[in-house]
């Protein structure tokens, strides 16, 4: 499926501090990053993401599973009668069955039809024959938004940019967009799928507080559609709302409840609210729907190291850097959960991957830095979390590493004892 849903992915960069009892036991995670997709919002599976829907219709706007096939033409008529009996009728034009967010509305007019077509072709990446389908529909029904937005859902998709939240701000083709779908919604400001669309694109360039108004007013038109929600959901995230953004993305997900894309953002959601454990359900039903996701896997592996089962989130975030080898986050919570599985040869060599890979992860540092402390190499760690400090020379973590590095290194000479009362010297 092309389409895929607007994602909020705050992949947590973990990192140990140096007094390594207290960093098995509660690990701590760095400033979240947002991290352009995966995933995420082309097609499902990943997101993402997070964070990571078609634009709605009179049908949900998610990016989930494509709906089956419709009927391009009449049902074959039915056998010759053998009898003297009069010829049954020919059936009626079957009524095109929805493809999962797309445009058609479900009736048996030439423009529907288009718009059937158009939505499967869009679903299957085939971007020419979708811009072919809701270019013919717009010649038929000039008047009517939804051939406009299939066909700005084309656009963006063939700028290859990825949808998730801020990942392209300022981006003039992104921009362009946003004033096309405008120019839609004076065709018919009560057409749902177009604010939708509208809030997607203000989100992909980071404008979440403008997307939050448009996505508003669209779930106030489509209350029952899982895109709005979803992509509402995301817009409260980004706007610091994640009380709310958890109610939204929890009816997001129980609207769409085999969407990958939906499940991510809903365990994002989960993770900022402090619900670990809900987060890991989310995640690992993702998971399952998606399972070469290397979003999805890092997300996971995330939330199993917020909930200190590191034995768990080994397996996900090795996935992850499997499907996504030069993710410089994914490979630095994977040195972590080597660490804190006491594999200190595997730590150390991947935190170094992953401080080439992004020399300015901090938490990539401090996660060299912990591990070549613990195997002896002092010298190693100060460096690493030296350079750790010169990356941010307000991150705490750094500042009590080093500190504690120099106790390691000069211990301070135990108090004399007082001599009991009555002895003498």
């Amino acid at each position: 499926m092309r389409f895929r849903s607007v994602r909020f992915c705050v992949l947590a960069a973990f990192a140990c501090g140096l007094t390594l009892s207290a960093c098995a036991s509660s690990p701590t995670a760095s400033a979240p990053v947002v991290t352009p997709a995966a995933p995420t919002p082309s097609n499902s599976s990943a997101n993402a993401a997070p964070v990571t829907a078609k634009p709605l219709a009179a049908a949900p706007a998610c990016p989930g599973a494509v709906g089956n096939d419709c009927p391009s033409a009449l049902p074959p008529a039915s056998a010759a009668p053998t009898s003297s009996a009069a010829p049954a009728p020919a059936p009626a034009p079957a009524t095109p069955k929805s493809v999962q967010g797309g445009l058609a509305r479900g009736t048996s007019d030439p423009v529907d039809l288009e718009l059937a077509a158009g939505d499967r072709a869009y679903d299957e990446d085939e971007l020419a024959s979708a811009k072919a389908h809701y270019e013919k529909a717009q010649r038929l029904a000039p008047k009517d938004p939804a051939p406009q937005v299939g066909l700005e859902r084309v656009a963006l998709a063939e700028t290859n940019i990825p949808t998730d939240y801020a990942a392209a701000p300022k981006n003039p083709k992104i921009l362009g967009l946003v004033r096309r779908v405008e120019a839609t919604l004076k065709l018919d400001d009560s057409y749902a799928p177009a604010h939708v669309e509208r809030g997607r694109l203000l989100l992909i360039l980071g404008a979440a507080p403008e997307a939050l108004g448009a996505l508003e007013r669209a779930v106030k038109l489509a209350p029952e559609d899982a895109e709005t929600q979803s992509a509402l959901g995301v817009a409260l995230l980004a706007t610091g709302k994640s009380a709310d953004a958890l109610t939204r993305l929890r009816r997001a997900a129980e609207l769409d409840r085999d969407n990958p894309d939906r499940l991510t953002n809903l365990g994002t959601a989960y993770l900022i609210q402090g619900e670990v454990a809900e987060a890991v359900k989310a995640f690992s039903r993702a998971a399952e729907l998606a399972p070469d996701d290397a979003r999805i896997r890092g997300d996971l592996g995330a939330a199993y190291l917020a909930l200190n089962r590191p034995e768990k989130a080994l397996p996900e975030l090795d996935r992850a850097v499997s499907l996504a080898p030069d993710h410089a986050t994914y490979v630095s919570n994977l040195a972590y959960a080597y660490f804190l599985t006491n594999k200190l040869d595997d730590a150390i060599a991947t935190a170094k991957k992953a401080c080439t890979l992004d020399p300015k992860l901090g938490s990539a540092w401090i996660n060299l830095g912990t591990a070549l402390a613990k195997k002896g190499d002092l010298d190693g760690a100060e460096h690493a979390f030296q350079h750790a400090l010169t990356l941010d020379p307000t991150d705490p973590r750094a500042k009590a590493n080093l500190a504690e590095l120099s106790e390691l290194r000069h211990p301070k000479a135990a108090p004399a004892e007082k001599p009991a009362a009555g002895d003498k010297k």
